[in-house]
């Protein structure tokens, strides 16, 4: 009885853990699509006046708190889910589940494996960017299944053991963390041999990944 007791214990925490994670916050620091979505709101608004880069800097934060105080919430500067609720947004990562969760730190884990941390975090960026895009389905699962999109899944990398910096990273990138700026295809361009693949517009080179869009 202890037993199971114990490992109901451990399920509860881990449970609750990835819902404090899941539900987290976009703060100084942040990039990505989430952050352009608050950014362009409070523009609407008339909180925001800079651009709309997908970047939660110095402007960004101070626009968030004179909307918070706008609405009695607690004016911290970060864009948590009262604040997100009250903007009107309603964030792919908030609906994220276990099962996402799982699925995206063991895509990072195959496809970015001796990378680094910020090239981890980058790769699971692009598969939520996908998701934000018209041209993708809509779900992280379809996304990383979506035939031929990835190539560990095709050679089996996918389902060998994930490392323990993917699931961080996997947790970074659904709170927001997006260090591709908006990346939606990577690729190795000491590898690649598709020339289509090399005609994107690149945006940044992290470790041995080219991001592009």
């Amino acid at each position: 009885m202890n037993k199971i007791v114990r490992i109901v214990a451990c399920f509860l925490i881990f449970a609750l853990a990835f819902s404090i994670t899941v539900f987290a916050l976009s703060k100084m620091g942040s990039q990505g699509t989430e952050v352009r979505k608050i950014q362009t709101v409070l523009k609407e608004k008339g909180y925001y006046t800079g651009k709309i880069d997908g970047i939660y800097g110095t402007q960004t934060k101070n626009a968030v708190i004179r909307f918070q105080k706008s609405r009695g919430l607690t004016a911290d500067g970060i864009a948590g889910k009262n604040t997100l609720a009250a903007l009107g947004i309603t964030t792919s990562s908030g609906s994220a589940s276990s099962s996402d969760y799982q699925l995206l730190a063991r895509l990072i884990s195959a496809e970015a494996r001796g990378e680094s941390y910020l090239g981890q975090v980058a790769v699971g960026a692009v598969v939520l960017n996908r998701v934000e895009h018209p041209s993708f389905p809509d779900t992280i699962s379809s996304i990383i299944y979506q035939k031929g999109a990835f190539s560990c899944i095709a050679d089996g990398q996918f389902y060998q053991p994930v490392a323990e910096s993917a699931y961080k990273a996997a947790r970074d990138a659904l709170n927001g963390l997006d260090p591709s700026g908006g990346a939606i295809y990577y690729y190795n361009p000491k590898t690649a041999t598709n020339k289509w693949i090399r005609s994107r517009k690149i945006i940044t080179t992290i470790g041995k990944h080219v991001f592009c869009i």
